[in-house]
């Protein structure tokens, strides 16, 4: 579900980065807190060798669905940035996308110090709807989440936009600061029901976090978005950035 409803990463913008860049098959990447892995796969063609870590069993289940699909060789691995053994190497690009507000920070700089290579490359990933105006559905739909979401486990959602928001101070003391950052926007048709069941795809308003509420949720966010449809379909603008970040 995650990986087919959540704002896409366009191969635009895995082109644009990798331009950017300029890895080549020789290259290795590590993506840390691969979820389905949409960033290992989508770098993939870019590099010669390419690990995925996640913590959750789940998620590399889907990321080897994934990855099978695509015909792509990628080494998964379950566990922990902050844990990965000494003997697994250095990498020349080390990705991490929404899942950095949940990796212990002192542990997780430690560990990036080894695992970049000397001339090696932090990518910080996000893809999500624009905030501007563009989507103007976002505002009563991103109300409605709030409303329905525990209140602790929205505040701990709001932690990873703020965490993005400001990586010089998440990379202070350490060797690593954000040099550039790659913007990339897109346009495509969303279904009204796929929009609608994306909300069940964030850990706040998740299954798991709304029990019951569930579907009382999903009914108030239809029922918003139908002003937006044409033909139940709906327009939306996504905004996909890497920062990079070097020693």
């Amino acid at each position: 579900m995650y990986e087919h409803l959540r704002p896409p990463y366009p191969r635009e913008f895995f082109r644009t980065v990798a331009h950017k860049l300029s890895p080549t098959r020789e290259s290795s990447l590590i993506d840390l807190g691969t979820g389905p892995g949409l960033l290992a796969l989508g770098f993939g063609p870019y590099v010669g060798r390419v690990v995925a870590v996640d913590p959750e069993p789940a998620m590399l289940d889907a990321a080897r669905l994934a990855t099978a699909r695509a015909g792509r060789h990628v080494t998964l691995i379950e566990g922990k940035a902050e844990t990965l053994p000494l003997d697994i190497g250095s990498f020349d690009i080390v990705t991490i996308g929404r899942a950095l507000h949940w990796m212990d920070r002192d542990a997780v700089l430690a560990r990036l110090e080894e695992l970049v290579a000397c001339d090696g490359a932090i990518l910080i990933c996000a893809s999500f709807s624009a905030t501007d105006g563009r989507n103007p559905w976002l505002d009563g739909y991103n109300e409605i989440r709030r409303r329905w979401s525990p209140a602790k486990l929205w505040e701990e959602a709001g932690k990873g936009t703020r965490t993005h928001r400001d990586l010089p101070a998440f990379f202070r003391g350490s060797s690593f600061h954000p040099t550039e950052l790659v913007t990339v926007e897109t346009n495509h048709l969303v279904g009204l029901w796929e929009l609608a069941e994306r909300t069940l795809t964030y850990s706040s308003s998740s299954r798991e976090a709304l029990g019951e509420n569930v579907e009382a949720m999903l009914r108030d966010v239809e029922n918003h978005l139908v002003s937006f449809h044409h033909d139940y379909a709906i327009a939306e603008t996504i905004v996909s950035t890497a920062e990079i970040v070097k020693r």
